[in-house]
């Protein structure tokens, strides 16, 4: 994904439901309004005849467009509370947690994935340090481990 933080996409919406790109000189679809924001860019969308910023109405259409696609998108239970309780509750739940929660989400996704990516690098066979870490947490050993003692093997035994 690249990242175009500072550069925002002015797009304007016309009657007929058409998107215009400023940047590019062209019309877009939602598809591409949505790849867009998926490659880093921030989008402004404002209607053309009433100078409105309807960036969330049409961000919620690339939302519904994508549901469309994938019918697992959103769960079926978080639809019927965003019905329920949109204005109210869950309004202010979008507002301050949601995007600070999918925020921390994605930094510890990718931390955890980068730490995956090393060990795959250096080798590490993590089955070996999982048997490791087994014998750390029980350092006692088994009374059968007596008889199998290292450096000595049966020629060696004593004859009685």
């Amino acid at each position: 994904m690249e990242k175009h933080d500072a550069e925002k996409i002015i797009i304007k919406k016309y009657p007929n439901r058409r998107l215009y790109d400023t940047r590019n000189s062209t019309y877009v679809t939602l598809k591409e309004v949505a790849e867009m924001i998926k490659n880093g860019y921030e989008v402004e969308v404002t209607d053309v005849r009433s100078g409105e910023n309807v960036t969330a109405f049409i961000l919620t259409q690339v939302i519904l467009e994508e549901t469309r696609r994938n019918s697992s998108f959103l769960p079926v239970s978080l639809l019927h509370l965003i019905i329920r309780y949109g204005e109210n509750v869950l309004s202010e739940f979008f507002d301050k947690y949601l995007e600070l929660t999918i925020k921390n989400y994605l930094t510890y996704k990718s931390a955890v994935d980068e730490q995956f990516k090393k060990w795959l690098e250096l080798g590490i066979d993590i089955s070996s340090m999982g048997q490791k870490a087994m014998l750390n947490l029980f350092p006692v050993k088994s009374p059968f481990d007596l008889f199998n003692q290292p450096g000595k093997s049966e020629e060696e035994e004593p004859e009685k």
